[in-house]
């Protein structure tokens, strides 16, 4: 290639690029307030970390297959909304064997009083429940009741249900 082509390729590719960022600058400034809506957003969100928990009383694992309500109660004695999530967790003793998801059901009531599986999660042998699908908002002076039901699959398992409620922010 003469140097003359090289000097027209060059040129070529200069002006594309300069085309190219020229028409790319008003797109990148048309994106800006979308970033910022967005991060604006997340910021309006509860948080997805809880801040602290609110033990309940715990009570044995009923090792047999009947039916154990667990009624979860919270109020939100503040000045101001809360963002809260109730939560089981059944904890295997400290010298196994480790509880497993298929050892037990957990079902709670929904508004309309019918009964819902709840999915668990299991870390180490504790088994819990989810908590951003729990999260919810109690206003000053609002009482949150959540009642479970747990039922006993596995005839051997033993541990310990621990209620408890995640408040965050």
């Amino acid at each position: 290639m003469s140097s003359k082509n090289r000097l027209r390729v060059a040129l070529v590719a200069l002006v594309v690029g300069l085309t190219g960022l020229a028409t790319a600058g008003p797109a990148m400034a048309a994106t800006q307030p979308a970033t910022s809506v967005a991060a604006r957003a997340q910021q309006d969100q509860a948080p997805l970390i809880p801040t602290a928990f609110v033990d309940l009383p715990t009570s044995d694992l009923q090792a047999h297959s009947d039916r154990h309500k667990i009624k979860v109660t919270y109020t939100n004695d503040t000045a101001a909304d809360l963002t809260v999530a109730p939560q089981l967790l059944v904890s295997s003793p400290d010298a196994g064997p480790f509880l497993e998801p298929t050892d037990v059901t957990v079902q709670h009531r929904t508004a309309d009083g019918c009964w819902e599986t709840v999915q668990l999660g299991t870390q180490t042998g504790t088994l819990f429940t989810d908590l951003p699908t729990a999260q919810r908002t109690l206003h000053p002076g609002e009482t949150l009741t959540e009642v479970y039901r747990l039922t006993v699959l596995d005839s051997a398992a033993k541990g310990t249900v621990q209620p408890r409620i995640a408040l965050y922010g």
